[in-house]
């Protein structure tokens, strides 16, 4: 059993079609109100605010995909993600899955140097702060040899149907529309994005592959 948690954002829904392609059948989609993708898929409706609801969500899992979404909200970033968090750590540990974490770049240095796997921490702002924090408590129990995880991050985004990013919503959205386009920063600074569908094949891809674990790779 493959299971998707956070399965409704767009991440969500191209890792399960991904699984469904190429791994398994056996997928797991859970969210608040989550839908089927393919008639064979299990749905669950859970509040991973919640340890025993988290359980249910996780119990039975082979590999658990945390590519759980939260609204562009600092206190309830704050407030939400790491107990979230928290909760799908214990789980996996409990049943023994493997954790699967799509991460971003927030905490890394907000400056022009590249950005590898090696680049440390330096969170600036509430929400990147807590961005190294889940990071942080992941690696944790990596380096404690306590669950077999990896971590897969990707920059800014952009991509079709539901994709939520800055980039949609300010530039390629505002092109469709026919309207004046945004740029967020400076024109002529060079920024990496990637496209949504590309960023959850190559998760699934690492996911499947048990070399790859208990490391950070770059999408």
């Amino acid at each position: 059993m493959q299971t998707v948690l956070g399965s409704n954002g767009q991440i969500g829904q191209e890792v399960a079609k991904e699984i469904y392609r190429k791994y398994s059948k056996k997928i797991r989609l859970v969210g608040r109100r989550p839908k089927k993708i393919h008639p064979t898929d299990e749905l669950i409706s859970a509040d991973l605010m919640d340890f025993e609801q988290t359980k249910t969500a996780v119990d039975g899992s082979d590999i658990v995909y945390f590519t759980v979404g939260l609204p562009m909200d600092s206190s309830l970033w704050e407030a939400n993600f790491l107990i979230i968090m928290e909760n799908v750590i214990a789980a996996c540990k409990l049943y023994g899955s493997k954790l699967v974490f799509f991460d971003n770049t927030y905490m890394y240095p907000k400056d022009s140097e590249p950005q590898t796997e090696t680049t440390p921490f330096i969170p600036i702002g509430r929400k990147s702060i807590v961005r190294a924090k889940m990071a942080e408590m992941v690696l944790s129990e990596i380096h404690n040899h306590e669950l077999d995880a990896v971590i897969c991050r990707a920059p800014e985004f952009y991509g079709p149907d539901k994709t939520q990013s800055i980039t949609n919503t300010m530039f390629l959205d505002k092109i469709k529309e026919d309207k004046t386009a945004s740029i967020p920063i400076n024109s002529s600074c060079q920024r990496s994005l990637i496209w949504t569908p590309d960023a959850s094949r190559a998760m699934v891809l690492i996911a499947n592959t048990p070399s790859a674990y208990n490391q950070t790779w770059h999408l």
